[in-house]
């Protein structure tokens, strides 16, 4: 193994469309809503979240992810709870 191969290990580049498996719980950030859903949007890939409290966007929140369709980056999620109340 060269130094490069040893310096390197363990590295990856982030994608900007990331999946995410059924079950999953996530943390991120409500970013707004269409149609009374709560959306939350990491990278290019969207979550639609139903249960969301009105008072949750702009707020860190845990998620559980329902559904993911990997074709289109676009799942379902139910809301866990949120973090810290923290805003971005």
């Amino acid at each position: 193994m060269s130094l490069l191969d040893k310096y390197l290990a363990g590295w990856s580049f982030r994608t900007n469309k990331p999946e995410f498996d059924v079950g999953q719980e996530i943390d991120v950030y409500l970013t707004d809503y269409s149609n009374g859903t709560a959306l939350a949007r990491v990278g290019d890939t969207l979550i639609h979240v139903e249960d969301a409290p009105p008072d949750a966007l702009d707020t860190r929140v845990r998620l559980r992810v329902d559904e993911f369709d990997t074709n289109d980056y676009v799942g379902e999620a139910t809301f866990v709870e949120a973090i810290d109340g923290t805003t971005f």
